[in-house]
């Protein structure tokens, strides 16, 4: 009865979030939230009763449904909890590295040789042993495959013995302690291409049942080497976030995600909790001239506007960043200026003063930009200062950040057309026109893949801007082989701006980045959800499940 129910929920907010939109009114959600109350059963208000050890969230707009299902391979849990599957390290609270599966590690002097130790008494949900074969074998595949987790620096991975697990790179790259945090541990034994749809893991929940559009459950492994887990059942439901918002309101689930502007609503029984985070949002800017050139996959590349840097320079000084957040993000966020302010390796130093108009003019006439014809744009060379900027159609927060931005640009002279498109669209067009993208990850290989010239591949989004700076270059391979963190963090650093150069505004002004985003749920009274972790782009809401019970309020 109770997974009938959760999708009779599902049905009716589905059907009352695509008629809404993500502005949808007070009315809305009323209407909804009734509908929803009218079509539940009394067995889901009494799973939400205080004291249960079951937990109904729905958490469809960041992380969401895995298309591939979930495979860490394919990327479930890249940056978040994966909950079926066990890692061999975490990151805690502080972002301090933590032993899950392993309980040590060894780097060989020349930074090619990896070695781990694990436990040797764990097993997966099916009840067969987890040894260093299963380790070996999940990274190879990983390196074979085409997944989201970068593990091109690994030339292969074996097992010692049992429970000892080396691997070796082709680059001694200090960052691959964070793939060894990000990749979920699957057995080979039971490892097939339909392993996503039905995994088997040896984390705190086992795979019960996924609803594919609707649900998916989990239950608590009662064979779990770690702390046992308050919640005995997780139901998560996949839903759009006005949706989510009216099923809280309905009193139907305990925990939701929803948008930044119902953060300061109050529901009767639920409480507001808005997560800081490292998701930064910020434009792509592309760098090169639009010559008429092609990439490898026959997409236009340059944009004669963007490639000017008074251009770029103009934008990240002029535009108010906290305009943007009141506005667009409705006060969720926290102004962001080099797409890692936060982090040990953001440089303090490449942070600049926003919201001044006047010396962005300064700029852009200095540069030789006027408006010759009064019609409010300005031109250079016969060339008028506009472009386009695309955002992903199903992503309201950057449509709202990319309005607001073409308002603060209009200030400048420079005309800025919004277009939401699909990621396909964007996949065709990314190279000569500005996109609003979202990063942020506690792994520094995020700027070396973002800015280090010789990591630009035509398949992903790895260097976007196609940017080259021989300077910035050697800081970014002096930090990722590095072995000190302090001398890496010094080195990512100095990459963002060393006093003459750089990737920043002060330096060479390749994006403009404006802000990173609060993660805002509704939730229970009575759910304490303990000290969440950080939460990097796409959320980890569940990365400190085992600390999260119910209180007696």
């Amino acid at each position: 009865m109770l997974i009938g129910s959760v999708i009779i929920i599902i049905a009716a907010f589905v059907v009352v979030s695509s008629i809404s939109g993500s502005d949808a009114d007070s009315k809305s959600v009323d209407q909804a939230s009734q509908l929803a109350g009218e079509m539940v059963s009394e067995e889901v208000d009494e799973l939400n009763s205080p004291g249960s050890d079951e937990l109904i969230a729905a958490v469809g707009t960041h992380g969401g449904e895995p298309e591939a299902g979930f495979n860490p391979i394919s990327g479930w849990g890249k940056s978040s909890e994966p909950l079926v599957q066990s890692t061999l390290f975490k990151l805690d609270s502080q972002a301090s590295l933590i032993n899950d599966l392993a309980t040590n590690y060894t780097v060989s002097s020349d930074g090619l040789k990896w070695t781990v130790t694990i436990r040797d008494d764990v097993k997966f949900h099916d009840g067969v042993p987890l040894t260093a074969e299963d380790v070996a074998f999940t990274f190879n595949t990983a390196a074979e495959g085409s997944g989201s987790l970068d593990l091109s620096m690994l030339e292969s991975a074996s097992a010692i013995d049992n429970y000892t697990v080396e691997f070796y790179l082709n680059d001694p790259q200090s960052t691959f302690i964070n793939k060894l945090v990000a990749l979920g541990i699957v057995p080979e034994h039971a490892y097939s291409e339909s392993y996503g749809q039905n995994p088997i893991g040896s984390g705190p929940y086992m795979f019960v049942q996924w609803d594919k559009g609707q649900q998916v459950i989990f239950e608590a492994n009662p064979d779990y080497y770690g702390q046992e887990p308050y919640f005995k059942k997780i139901t998560m439901l996949f839903m759009a976030s006005d949706a989510a918002f009216a099923a809280a309101r309905a009193g139907q689930v305990d925990l939701a995600e929803i948008p930044a502007s119902y953060a300061y609503q109050e529901v009767d029984g639920m409480k507001i909790v808005s997560l800081d985070s490292i998701d930064a949002r910020g434009i792509s800017f592309p760098l090169q001239a639009n010559t008429g050139k092609k990439n490898e996959n026959g997409y236009a590349i340059g944009n004669n506007v963007t490639s000017d840097a008074a251009i770029r320079k103009a934008l990240n000084i002029g535009i108010d960043r906290q305009v943007l957040i009141n506005g667009a993000l409705n006060g969720q966020g926290k102004e962001e200026f080099t797409g890692v302010d936060k982090l040990p390796w953001g440089n303090k130093e490449a942070i600049f003063e926003d919201g001044d108009l006047e010396g962005a003019k300064e700029i852009l006439t200095e540069a030789g930009w006027e408006d010759t014809d009064g019609d409010g744009i300005l031109e250079k060379n016969g060339e008028k200062a506009e472009f386009t900027l695309l955002y992903p159609s199903s992503a309201m927060e950057r449509q709202a950040l990319a309005v607001s931005v073409s308002e603060e640009a209009r200030k400048l002279g420079i005309n800025i057309k919004v277009e939401g498109k699909s990621w396909n669209e964007i996949d065709t067009l990314v190279h000569s026109t500005p996109v609003v993208f979202g990063y942020g990850s506690l792994d520094p290989t995020d700027i070396y893949l973002r800015y280090y010239s010789k990591s630009y591949d035509p398949s992903n989004y790895n260097n976007v801007i196609m940017y080259s700076n021989p300077a910035v270059d050697g800081y970014l391979r002096a930090a990722i082989t590095s072995f000190d963190q302090d001398a890496a963090n010094e080195n990512w650093q100095l990459a963002a701006w060393d006093g003459t150069t750089g990737f920043s505004e002060k330096g060479d002004a390749t994006w403009l980045w404006m802000a990173t985003i609060n993660y805002v749920y509704i939730m229970d009274e009575d759910l304490d959800i303990g000290t969440p972790r950080i939460q990097p782009h796409g959320a980890n809401i569940f990365g400190n499940i085992l600390e999260w019970k119910r209180t007696e309020n």
